[in-house]
């Protein structure tokens, strides 16, 4: 029986893919397994010795020590695209407010309440101060081409503005998915200089920090407009209020706000609800479930942020997994404690992934016992043994 806690309210659909009779899920867990969360900041919270994997519904895990389990041998996922069309609708919908005078209209319509008859006559002498234009024809350039910076791309398009993307680490999958009538920018500096919108869709790293600053906004059209719907440190907030202030960036339109950008002049700040939907909540923790599933009852890992990829089908007898630092002989020294034990290898992968090196290793044998998993523990190097 694996134990699963659960450290935000999650999707019921999503826990209900959990067979009862091998996975008990409750908040209140102690030793759990696995953990399943959502935006819980982890990162001051003790980490059990029995935890092996962990879940995030969504795909940004900044709320999560990811070095920290790298070294316990902890495999973390997240769910990238489950959320993305939310997402996605929630920037276009940005595009709309940065464009029109939408939230000031009706703050202002409000203040008519009580005129009686005279509301559509002030209506029409008033409307003229919160116009705007329309976003055809505008330049959009969508930084980052990942699942949901695609999905705004080809959104966008379809609304007739004229799109290009940049993202210099664009995968195969992804540029098939992208419409062919969307310009693939080689360098950021001249795609910035043409846009008359941004959005950001990149993750925070610490590559990625302050990733839009004073310099590049100095190359961007005069009253540009900002959506940052993938997260907040991504922006420079003292450059952006002087650039707000200056009029050198028109709007700014984000999800991820804090106290400095709610003050700011002609910020639209939103709190948080770009994955904040039905469809999305569902769909993230299946995907979560379904990872994590996959992971304790065949060793498969789909999505993890610190592990390697890795899916080999079963062939039969047991299933060995060992996880280990990624340095030479280490193979060699696995399949002889194997052998010693008197297990023919009948299928087996190798994958790494920076310093992780992870292996699923299917035997002839039904059993082993403890004693060969605390031999391949012995082994310098290695930090996790599972027998399946």
């Amino acid at each position: 029986m694996y134990k699963v806690l659960t450290l935000n309210k999650i999707d019921p659909i999503g826990l209900s893919h959990f067979p009862e009779e091998n996975y008990s899920i409750s908040e209140q867990v102690t030793e759990p397994d696995a953990i399943v969360l959502r935006s819980f900041n982890m990162h001051s919270m003790e980490l059990p010795s029995s935890l092996k994997a962990i879940a995030r519904a969504g795909a940004g895990v900044n709320n999560i020590p990811v070095d920290v389990c790298t070294q316990k041998g902890i495999v973390v996922f997240n769910t990238p695209g489950a959320n993305a069309n939310g997402v996605k609708e929630l920037v276009i919908a940005g595009l709309l407010l940065a464009s029109r005078d939408i939230i000031g209209g009706v703050e202002w319509a409000k203040t008519l309440i009580g005129q009686g008859e005279q509301v559509p006559a002030l209506i029409e002498k008033g409307k003229s101060n919160y116009g705007g234009y329309e976003i055809q024809g505008k330049s959009l350039l969508v930084v980052g081409l990942g699942a949901i910076g695609v999905l705004v791309a080809n959104a966008a398009l379809q609304l007739g503005m004229n799109v290009t993307g940049y993202d210099p680490y664009l995968s195969v999958s992804q540029a098939l998915k992208l419409s062919n009538k969307i310009q693939v920018a080689r360098s950021l500096e001249l795609a910035l200089a043409s846009a008359d919108f941004i959005s950001l869709n990149i993750p925070l790293t610490p590559e990625t920090k302050n990733y839009i600053c004073k310099t590049k906004m100095g190359q961007m059209k005069d009253g540009v407009k900002i959506l940052n719907f993938s997260r907040g440190g991504l922006v420079n907030d003292a450059d952006l209020a002087e650039a707000l202030e200056s009029g050198k960036v028109g709007k700014y339109v984000t999800d991820f706000p804090d106290e400095d950008v709610l003050k700011m002049k002609n910020a639209i700040c939103i709190p948080h609800l770009g994955a904040s939907t039905e469809e999305s909540e569902t769909n993230c923790a299946i995907m979560a479930v379904d990872q994590l599933r996959e992971y304790f009852e065949n060793g498969n890992i789909i999505n993890s942020v610190n592990f390697p990829q890795v899916d080999l089908e079963r062939s039969g007898g047991m299933r060995v997994v060992v996880a280990n630092r990624n340095v030479p002989n280490m193979v060699s020294q696995i399949a002889s404690i194997l052998a010693q034990a008197g297990a023919n290898i009948l299928n087996m992968v190798n994958k790494n992934r920076n310093e992780v090196a992870y292996n699923i290793i299917d035997i002839d044998k039904t059993e082993l016992g403890e004693n060969i998993k605390e031999s391949l523990l012995d082994i310098d190097g290695v930090f996790m043994v599972r027998f399946l």
